[in-house]
């Protein structure tokens, strides 16, 4: 087994564990001190969704956000989790559009899967697959949305290159995903498999410089790349991120026993208080492709 599939394992169990003992608050919701409405969801959009679904959700946007996406389009969710933006946007694409979800972890699928029909959408479906290698055809979507994701690949050019090629000519890219300034990360970090393990599930140490995040997009093609929103989180939000002893819902897995000192966790802190954000990263596949 490679790295890549190992990392896949790891975090597929961990976010399958966490959705079953979902507490009712988003990753970025009380625990990280960040309140939907801080990451773009409004009253309407959260009120037409079912409970259950909001308190399993592990997202750090709302990538549908003041979106241009119009009623008979095909959107397609990268990690589409326990479908919380599936359900907004088939509001958005109504009964002549499509929506199609891809996740890797079956206690997911299984939960969108039941809440799809439970709502009643015939016009929704999730796909098993990763999203380095998409299970969808070329050239055969308007929209590629994604939330807190993307970071969590070992091979973001892979799923950028993924991207373009879904894509229809003309069709837009619009992702809410965690980037990190490079070199926040204190390298002693590294002396702390078990603790890096965590980071990386809470979207902390997987993240990539958002010059890289906008570099990718642009290097697989994409063009009017730009970051239309970011949110920059405080100490507070990050230590909501990664406290490895009262347990924040997006640490899914705790660590078994590599503990980090009072004094390097405080450490830790300090060094990723500003230096860490969430971002809406647009762009556009060039419509003479």
């Amino acid at each position: 087994m490679s790295k890549a599939e190992q990392v896949r394992d790891r975090i597929s169990g961990a976010y399958g564990a966490a959705v079953t003992k979902s507490s009712g608050a988003s990753c970025c919701g009380d625990l990280a001190k960040v309140t939907a409405a801080d990451i773009g969801y409004t009253d309407d959009q959260l009120g037409a969704l079912p409970e259950d679904v909001l308190g399993s959700s592990f997202g750090c946007g709302n990538p549908l956000a003041f979106s241009q996406v119009a009623e008979g389009e095909t959107v397609l969710d990268l990690g589409s989790g326990a479908g919380l933006d599936l359900l907004v946007a088939a509001k958005k694409v109504g009964p002549s559009g499509h929506v199609i979800g891809v996740d890797m972890t079956d206690a997911m699928i299984e939960k969108a899967r039941a809440t799809i029909t439970a709502v009643g959408l015939a016009n929704v479906e999730v796909r098993k697959g990763v999203i380095e290698e998409l299970p969808v055809e070329d050239a055969s979507v308007d929209w590629v949305i994604s939330n807190c994701v993307i970071n969590l690949s070992m091979d973001k050019d892979a799923v950028f290159a993924e991207i373009y090629r879904v894509l229809k000519p003309g069709g837009r890219v619009q992702v809410s995903d965690i980037v990190m300034e490079t070199g926040a990360l204190p390298e002693w970090i590294g002396d702390h498999p078990e603790i890096l393990e965590d980071l990386h599930n809470a979207c902390i140490a997987g993240a990539v410089s958002e010059t890289d995040y906008v570099s990718g997009l642009s290097a697989a093609g994409m063009v009017d790349v730009q970051v239309s929103e970011r949110l920059i989180y405080d100490r507070s939000q990050i230590a909501g991120f990664v406290d490895l002893e009262d347990l924040p819902v997006n640490i899914p897995a705790p660590s078994t026993g590599d503990i980090l000192s009072a004094d390097r966790f405080t450490e830790l802190i300090e060094a990723l208080t500003g230096k860490v954000w969430s971002g809406k990263f647009k762009a556009r596949k060039p419509a003479n492709n």
